[in-house]
């Protein structure tokens, strides 16, 4: 049995394995019957910023100002979207492998970490050899935990398995591209 749900020091909200299965058990019943409803349609909005080279996008939380890296022009004040991406990657890992470490009753803490290599060659338009994005991208994890390899290793399994952002970063998908110009 898990700990109750409760409040941290923090005062931060906690979760147990009983309260995320007890949160996810309806839904999961509800897509096996209507497995459309599992279907849902996740958006981003950004506005081109006014000033300067920017596009600010909404996060849900805050707003995020993205523009050019400092390696293709940027100054560095602004978010570079490879920055988030990155950034989105951990946040889906690193919320996936606690959703998974909860189920299986594992306390494990530690942090995240993804690294990306790109040519920015490709984005700036000087090599039509040079890949546009990025060549490769690790993702690691460092953990304290008392679970055994064993456990880990499946921990990071299930993590992979599950993580959205990951997932669809290794699968080629069908994106749409449009434009209105008013």
């Amino acid at each position: 049995m898990g700990k109750s749900h409760g409040t941290s020091q923090t005062g931060k909200k906690t979760m147990d394995r009983d309260t995320l299965r007890s949160v996810q058990r309806p839904l999961k019943q509800l897509y096996r019957e209507q497995p459309q409803a599992g279907s849902i349609v996740l958006e981003a909005t950004g506005t081109l910023g006014e000033e300067g080279l920017s596009c600010s996008v909404q996060t849900g939380q805050a707003l995020v100002s993205a523009g050019l890296h400092p390696s293709t022009g940027g100054d560095g004040t602004l978010a570079c979207s490879g920055d988030l991406l990155l950034q989105a990657l951990v946040a889906c890992a690193g919320v996936t492998l606690a959703a998974v470490a909860i189920n299986r009753s594992l306390s494990v803490t530690g942090s995240v970490h993804a690294s990306g290599v790109l040519d920015v060659r490709g984005t700036l338009g000087l090599d039509p050899e040079a890949a546009v994005g990025f060549s490769s991208i690790k993702l690691s994890f460092e953990l304290q935990t008392e679970a055994s390899e064993h456990e880990v290793a499946q921990l990071i399994e299930a993590t992979e398995k599950y993580c959205v952002v990951l997932q669809t970063l290794r699968s080629p998908l069908a994106i749409e591209v449009t434009a209105l110009a008013k």
